[in-house]
């Protein structure tokens, strides 16, 4: 077993200040300096600055950095590094300027372009030294050997894997957070917990993975909420951050899921904030995994308080332990669930006792006085709706017939996203979930 980690992790409250010696022994000459201008407009990135003029060490910024980094965030950041003659990456940020300083730093090392990169381990050689300086609690991104850029001729998102993208020093400071809002706090937190129940759930968790994923879940839903209400509660922010070292580092060596599969998917066609895509997806993914491997939920249930004693009286719900195919019915079985239903049932006995009496309003029928002709007329209108209604029940339970399917179903009927793009395009997911994200999931890593 490898077990991948940065060799220097600063953790805590203040712990940016104690930066300058290990900065110093990295023995560099330039940094070049990647955030947004967000981080830059509110003096996050001067208080890292003043870091680096204590340790020596020239810089220059790059802060057009955008949500869901890009190829062109890469390269025109690569092209400036060149240009300064810079030696070392030092990232600010949540997970777009960690993801796009590790492109970086991979190019400066390796040449071409970072599409050549997309995949499990593309690259020959070791990046340029990375400082990575997280200011969320959630994409862990400072930590792990992946990184993800989006390819916007595609609308896809890369996934690379790479050990050589393992940044040198890393900093988890509380203080550098304060500022974050509630929205942002809350969706980074819920992609933190998504990180440590897919690093539970993935087929690569191991104990020790395990270890750390689950006390990271633990911490998230004591301190998220919290974190949320209050961006100022310093304990709070504090714990996040434990929390999403902890998982950074089960996740980067367990591996993730179909959650994050999907998500990094569904971001890179809509443009869509990832922790959001991770908190829609999330119940309705581990709902489909529980039915499969209800054990490795059972630890997760007792980390949050949740009784895991009397599971077995809940087998039929989530399956056994041994995965197993549900036969197929028939046209005929599908038809008669589809048209044997309370609804169609009531309108049968209307229908029936519009047959046997003379009493349903005689002298009210469309074709005169006759009660004959009214109730026929009735047997036919009730005959009709049951068809209508078995008809559409059918074609919906046909449609909804695997996980994949449910799962287009949800998001239809409940997400309208906006294209960030010239017009700002209102636009509401349809098929092409299914044919660009669902089966673009690479399963469970």
């Amino acid at each position: 077993m490898i077990y991948y980690i940065p060799p220097i992790n600063l953790l805590g409250k203040g712990c940016l200040k104690d930066l300058v010696q290990p900065l110093k022994n990295l023995k560099c000459k330039k940094a070049f300096v990647v955030s947004d201008k967000f981080l830059t407009n509110n003096g996050t990135v001067e208080k890292v600055t003043n870091i680096l003029k204590e340790a020596n060490l020239e810089f220059t910024v790059y802060n057009d950095v955008k949500p869901n980094p890009t190829v062109t965030n890469v390269e025109n950041g690569y092209k400036i590094l060149v240009e300064e003659k810079c030696d070392i990456v030092i990232t600010i940020g949540g997970g777009s300027p960690q993801d796009c300083g590790k492109a970086i730093a991979v190019l400066a090392t390796n040449g071409g372009s970072i599409k050549d990169y997309e995949g499990i381990n593309k690259t020959s050689n070791k990046s340029l030294p990375i400082v990575a300086i997280t200011t969320t609690a959630g994409t862990s991104a400072e930590v792990t050997i992946n990184y993800v850029i989006t390819d916007e001729e595609r609308h896809v998102k890369m996934i690379m894997v790479d050990t050589n993208s393992l940044a040198a020093i890393t900093v988890n400071d509380p203080e550098l957070m304060l500022e974050k809002p509630a929205a942002l706090t809350a969706a980074t937190g819920m992609d933190a917990l998504t990180h440590a129940i897919e690093a539970v759930v993935a087929k690569g968790a191991m104990d020790v993975t395990n270890c750390t994923a689950l006390y990271a879940i633990k911490e998230i839903f004591d301190y998220l909420p919290t974190a949320v209400k209050n961006g100022h509660d310093v304990n709070a922010r504090e714990q996040m951050c434990y929390s999403c070292f902890l998982n950074g580092i089960a996740f980067s060596n367990a591996g993730l899921g179909n959650v994050h599969a999907m998500a990094h998917q569904l971001g890179g066609l809509y443009d869509l904030p990832h922790g959001v895509c991770n908190a829609m997806l999330l119940p309705i993914v581990e709902e489909e995994n529980a039915k499969h491997v209800p054990e490795k939920f059972r630890p997760i249930a007792k980390v949050i308080g949740l009784d895991t004693e009397n599971v077995s009286k809940h087998r039929h719900k989530y399956g056994t332990n041994k995965i197993t195919k549900e036969k197929k019915k028939s046209l005929f079985s599908r038809l008669a669930d589809a048209f044997v239903n309370p609804f169609t049932i009531i309108l049968f006995c209307l229908a029936l006792v519009s047959c046997v009496t003379d009493m349903i309003l005689p002298y009210f029928s469309l074709f005169g006085s006759n009660p004959d002709d009214f109730n026929c007329l009735t047997v036919v209108i009730i005959a009709t709706m049951v068809v209508i209604s078995g008809t559409l029940r059918f074609v919906q339970e046909s449609r909804s017939g695997d996980a994949a399917e449910k799962l287009l179903d949800m998001i239809t009927t409940t997400c309208t996203v906006t294209r960030k793009e010239e017009g700002k395009q209102e636009i509401k997911l349809d098929e092409v979930v299914v044919g660009d994200i669902v089966y673009l999931s690479a399963g469970d890593m």
